[in-house]
């Protein structure tokens, strides 16, 4: 897939559009599933500024709006962090989460194992390498679903009751991640109504009902029920690209 994403932002004064190639590799490659490119241009006259890395921007975008979800929808007392997949996101979620939220024990695990034992031997902390998607997500009270799935991987009798899960993968409309049951027996937040009822096949397939846009949380306008178990249907937004290449922009500019 080749998709193209613009976007502005009147109060940030930013124009961008992202480039990004998705892949599904058949088998495990070097390459990147995803890989993006941010133009950057001026929005008084057009001019292009910038050509930015957007799989950079991309993959910390993600983490960063997962990282907010899960300030707001994780139970009081989080002590066990399940990410599944290996890839570039499980990195960046990795990086983010251990720096903001205080996780006693983070567990991985990935189609295949190889590539779990690869990323637990290159981050910073210790990583618990699980055998199975169950064992890695039986006690988890924050769950990170990062893997390119186009069938359910993550089973709603396995979660423990008030868990926070972010579905991250299973972009595409016949594409899932998580089965029935969890997407049924849980609040759904989403990061855009219209996005997830087009794009996603968690929320299509199941028929799952989507109470807010994680918007309308941090608006105030809808609770955020951290007591009950969350989803949080990430699709990514082109606003979330634009603001992150201004902010890089504006730092590289005040640099020089």
């Amino acid at each position: 897939y080749l998709g193209v994403m613009p976007a502005y932002s009147a109060a940030d004064d930013a124009l961008t559009t992202k480039l990004v190639t998705f892949y599904e590799h058949l088998k495990d490659s070097s390459v990147p599933s995803h890989q993006a490119t941010v133009l950057l241009f001026d929005p008084s006259n057009g001019t292009l500024k910038a050509v930015l890395d957007g799989s950079v921007i991309t993959a910390k975008r993600t983490a960063a709006v997962s990282a907010i979800a899960t300030k707001l929808l994780m139970p009081a007392f989080a002590e066990v962090l399940c990410i599944l997949g290996a890839g570039v996101q499980a990195y960046s979620h990795y990086d983010i989460f251990t720096e903001l939220f205080t996780f006693k024990e983070v567990r991985i695990w990935n189609r295949t194992e190889e590539k779990a034992l690869k990323f637990a031997s290159s981050v910073g902390g210790p990583v618990r390498v699980c055998s199975s998607a169950q064992e890695a997500v039986t006690g988890a009270d924050v769950i990170v679903t990062v893997t390119m799935a186009t069938a359910p991987i993550l089973f709603g009798d396995w979660v423990k009751p008030g868990a926070h899960i972010n579905a991250v993968g299973a972009s595409r409309p016949d594409w899932r991640e998580l089965d029935d049951e969890l997407m049924k027996n849980s609040v759904l937040f989403v990061d855009s109504r219209d996005a997830a009822l087009t794009e996603s096949g968690d929320v299509i397939l199941s028929g799952a009902e989507i109470f807010a846009e994680l918007g309308e949380v941090l608006k105030g306008t809808k609770p955020a029920l951290p007591e009950k178990t969350t989803v949080f249907k990430s699709l990514g937004m082109a606003v979330e690209d634009t603001v992150a290449a201004k902010f890089v922009y504006d730092a590289w500019s005040a640099g020089n």
